[in-house]
């Protein structure tokens, strides 16, 4: 990445100078400034040509990433995005998850182109939810609030435990299960099949090194974890996940200090979109929330649910950046605002007609708010050609610049479509 200032300096009124990106030793952090779905593995695969090390660091196989390169689709949900590029090392860090039976199947999946119950106590406890207050957080079931609450217990299971005395591992497998039972009665759980598929899968640990693929056997957990640490759970509470993504799950997911974390790049889509159940202030359930989620094909890469949609929630991208301190911004899916007459951003959150400073932490209140928009002219012009910000429409680039205005944070790149020559890089 250049260490040279853009001569092109295009910064809006108020932002400071726009940084420089020769980070030496620094790690450069990529994170999701919505609610997930904002485009992270495209922007990781493009920062992972010119990578060492590309690292996973939280989270497990709920997330679903999609990268395409060269006509070819991938999607990751383990597996560090920057897999595709052979130079650099990918690292599962000791902050991810791992359902085995699905990182075997990624593995095999990429070759070519089994601890399930955690998943089941996953869905037994939606469904536990739902009959004592009506209501459901709304997960992909795949296991990661359970895992999370086995590694916060101390009864999590470890990678390396796999690796060494599989009779040893086996016993505390067996343990684990039992606790799950104990407390639902009616999970079914076949223990000798899923140590039999284990056993028989070890040997995929040692293929994916030749994938660049290295998981820190000392700290990667197989068995999943609930809210367990619920003061440290950010966003809309009890809707989110149960890792911690924000900055600082960089330093607990991989082991480094603070001061290693040199540039944080923040990930946002040119509208917002949100799975599941929770508040959701400028989400549109009309024609233009439909247009969104259809031209944006709006569906979840792990559970192919499809996600609400609305206008972008700049309250919300504030919110983020106040937390995380972005460096700068990817502005992703532009492109599917082109048809539009007229686009709305939210700009303000008002309660009983009164302008709130803040972004509210009750769900109660935060279904109350309304929200005050600005309204801007669309472009009415294709943009999927553009890959220079100079070939994109006047009004496209005034909403580029009203984000940036808005946030007091420099936009890097605009995605304008699917594939990596995509994404137009501005400085």
């Amino acid at each position: 990445m250049s260490d040279t200032p853009a001569t092109n300096d295009r910064s809006p009124p108020g932002t400071q100078k726009r940084p420089r990106h020769d980070v030496g030793n620094k790690v450069i952090v990529v994170l999701g400034a919505q609610w997930g779905d904002e485009g992270k593995g495209k922007v990781v695969d493009l920062l992972a040509m010119d990578a060492d090390i590309v690292c996973r660091c939280q989270g497990g196989n709920n997330a679903g990433h999609t990268v395409v390169v060269d006509g070819k689709e991938y999607d990751f949900h383990l597996l560090p995005s920057g897999i595709i590029n052979s130079k650099a090392v990918s690292l599962i860090g000791n902050g991810v998850v791992i359902h085995l039976p699905g990182l075997f199947e990624e593995a095999e999946k990429n070759e070519k182109k089994v601890c399930d119950f955690h998943q089941a106590v996953d869905g037994l406890q939606e469904v536990q939810r739902q009959a004592q207050d009506g209501k459901n957080i709304g997960t992909t079931k795949k296991g990661i609030g359970p895992t999370y609450s086995s590694k916060a217990a101390r009864t999590g299971l470890r990678v390396c435990d796999l690796l060494a005395n599989f009779d040893e591992f086996s016993s505390r497998f067996k343990n684990l299960a039992q606790q799950h039972q104990s407390m639902f009665p009616n999970l079914e759980i076949d223990v000798e099949g899923q140590l039999k598929k284990l056993k028989d899968k070890k040997s995929i640990f040692f293929r994916l090194s030749s994938y660049g693929v290295r998981l820190p056997c000392v700290c990667c957990f197989i068995i999943p974890k609930t809210a367990a640490s619920r003061e440290t759970l950010r966003g809309t509470y009890p809707y989110v996940t149960s890792s911690n993504c924000t900055v600082g799950g960089v330093c607990t997911g991989l082991g480094i200090p603070p001061q290693n974390v040199g540039d944080v790049y923040g990930v946002v889509k040119a509208y917002t979109t949100r799975v599941g159940v929770g508040a959701f202030p400028t989400e549109q359930i009309n024609d233009i929330g439909n247009l969104l989620q259809t031209k944006g094909h709006e569906w979840g890469v792990t559970t192919g649910r499809k996600r609400r949609c609305g206008w972008l929630d700049l309250v919300i991208l504030k919110y983020a950046h106040m937390i995380n301190g972005f460096t700068v911004l990817a502005l992703t899916k532009l492109d599917i605002l082109d048809s539009l007459d007229e686009i709305k951003v939210g700009i303000a959150y008002k309660l009983n007609g009164k302008r709130i400073p803040y972004f509210p932490a009750n769900q109660e209140i935060l279904q109350r708010v309304e929200v005050e928009y600005e309204v801007m002219p669309g472009w009415k012009s294709d943009t999927t050609s553009a890959r220079k910000w100079e070939e994109l429409p006047t009004n496209a680039q005034n909403y580029v610049r009203f984000v940036e205005n808005q946030i007091g944070v420099p936009v890097k790149w605009v995605g304008v479509g699917k594939s990596r020559e995509s994404m137009i890089e501005l400085f």
